[in-house]
């Protein structure tokens, strides 16, 4: 996936018009307009404040890295659970795994 429709589809998540992103990120309507086409790239203070606005880490909003597919508010997650104390981390991992694979035999059962 391109950043431009990465952009568009962030946006389109949040209602905003290419204004108000363009009005929260502090860059301009027509250069939202102009990445979301693929016309341009945005600079790297540009996709910054994009990122910014829309919550989410350059990583995400360029598609790469080990962040890729994590947004900032589950960034933050994971990083306040491994303050923890172990015991209680290890609760929340066997809760998240006890989900995980209930899911996992729901999907596999539904084929």
């Amino acid at each position: 996936m391109n950043i431009g429709k990465i952009i568009a589809d962030l946006r389109d998540k949040k209602s905003w018009s290419q204004t108000d992103l363009a009005d929260k990120s502090d860059v301009s309507r027509v250069m939202i307009g102009k990445y979301e086409r693929g016309e341009a790239l945005p600079s790297i203070d540009a996709a910054k404040k994009i990122a910014d606005a829309l919550e989410v880490s350059l990583d995400y909003l360029v598609g790469e890295g080990i962040n890729a597919h994590f947004d900032k508010k589950t960034l933050k997650r994971l990083e306040e659970l491994e303050l923890l104390e172990d015991d209680k981390k290890k609760t929340l991992y066997d809760l998240i795994d006890t989900y995980i694979r209930d899911a996992k035999a729901r999907r596999a059962y539904a084929h």
